[in-house]
């Protein structure tokens, strides 16, 4: 377990730079979910006990020596394809999706959990393999274990999530030690490949995508089109009601999308929507910074971890909070097309608060086994 010397560098300042972020949140689904008219609060209520039971999960998480975890790296995969198989055959859906699991009273969605699961077998792997990374075979093998799993995701489908298991994997390799050769290779076909797959999917004949995946990104493009009206206006009174915010916003239930509901999904996927509108860029920047203090709090901390593997770990959970948080803003900003990401430690939702508190507990895991103490 861990010592009273090592608990002496329990971080307390991470826990309460994401205490502070989930209170925010709280704040923000409360307005969405219109409590100042006597609505019922019950995802209030439910965000609350998420938060209580992410609390424990993180404990949980940074009590239970990670190099003993790591050594449960296989049937932490194993297990995490296993819900990912579930899901095809007993999942919950909706909007076309099937994305969670019913466990008696407990509803989840398996891929936020396979997430965190994937960061631990990567990175236990890649720092098992470490003398051997720039190996081809290597690589195939690392290739093929991620490719299961993204598989198993985007037939669900969820491509947004795959990005992020896509994203984990690329910046563990950097960080793994992988050849700029490689990288420089890779670069060199990724680009042309892109290129092509976002010509061919233009076509409204097109097969790499479903439907309602390519309206979403043409309604970015073509934003002034007729035939896409429907699918950009999520994200057109998403960027409404930030710009209306203005510097310091409108006041907490004072923000008139949102009140009179022109907001699509104002308590998870477009949440930052209606920190904009009520809260102003004040508000709006008050969360990417707590947000990135989070990102870099944990990067200080992965710069002094005892071994490769605590240093992976760090660097894959920052990963998956950054480029979450990355696009879901570019979403609700009109960046990005449509996605579905929620936005880490402030959307509505357990699942997601869940695996990003896991995440969490694995960063103060490793600084209390770090090589030296610091502020």
């Amino acid at each position: 377990m861990i010592s009273k010397e090592q608990l002496k560098f329990f971080d307390i300042i991470i826990v309460l730079l994401v205490t502070t972020l989930v209170g925010i949140g709280i704040v923000a689904i409360s307005s969405a979910q219109h409590v100042n008219s006597g609505a019922d609060p019950i995802y209030v209520r439910r965000q609350i006990l998420y938060f209580t039971i992410g609390l424990v999960l993180m404990l949980i998480a940074s009590f239970v020596d990670y190099h003993l975890l790591g050594e449960l790296y296989i049937l932490a995969y194993l297990a995490g394809l296993a819900l990912l198989f579930a899901v095809l055959f007993l999942g919950d859906g909706a909007k076309g999706a099937v994305r969670w699991l019913e466990i008696g009273p407990i509803r989840i969605q398996p891929s936020e959990f396979a997430k965190i699961i994937l960061i631990l077998f990567m990175s236990k792997l890649i720092d098992s393999k470490k003398d051997k990374i720039n190996k081809f075979s290597t690589l195939i093998l690392l290739v093929v274990l991620l490719a299961i799993p993204v598989g198993m995701i985007l037939k669900q489908p969820d491509l947004s999530t795959s990005l992020v298991f896509v994203a984990i994997f690329l910046v563990l390799l950097y960080v793994g030690g992988i050849s700029y050769r490689y990288i420089t290779i890779s670069f060199l076909i990724a680009v042309p490949l892109f290129i092509v797959c976002f010509i061919y999917i233009q076509n409204p004949n097109q097969k790499l995508l479903k439907d309602y995946q390519r309206d979403r990104i043409m309604a970015m493009i073509h934003r002034d089109k007729e035939e896409y009206s429907d699918d950009y206006f999520q994200t057109e009174q998403s960027i409404h009601a930030i710009g209306s915010g203005q510097l310091y916003g409108k006041g907490l239930y004072k923000g008139t999308l949102n009140q009179l509901s022109y907001l699509p999904e104002p308590h998870t996927d477009f949440i930052f929507s209606v920190i904009g509108e009520e809260f102003g860029f004040v508000g709006c920047m008050s969360v990417i910074g707590l947000i990135l203090m989070i990102i870099l709090r944990g990067l200080w901390i992965a710069k002094d971890a005892k071994d490769t593997l605590g240093k992976l770990l760090i660097v894959g959970v920052v990963t998956m909070i950054g480029f979450q948080a990355f696009v879901n803003i570019g979403v609700v900003t009109g960046l990005l097309p449509n996605t579905g990401i929620p936005l880490p430690f402030v959307s509505a939702g357990g699942s997601s608060l869940w695996s990003n508190m896991i995440g969490i507990g694995l960063i103060l895991n490793v600084g209390m086994r770090r090589k030296k103490s610091f502020f």
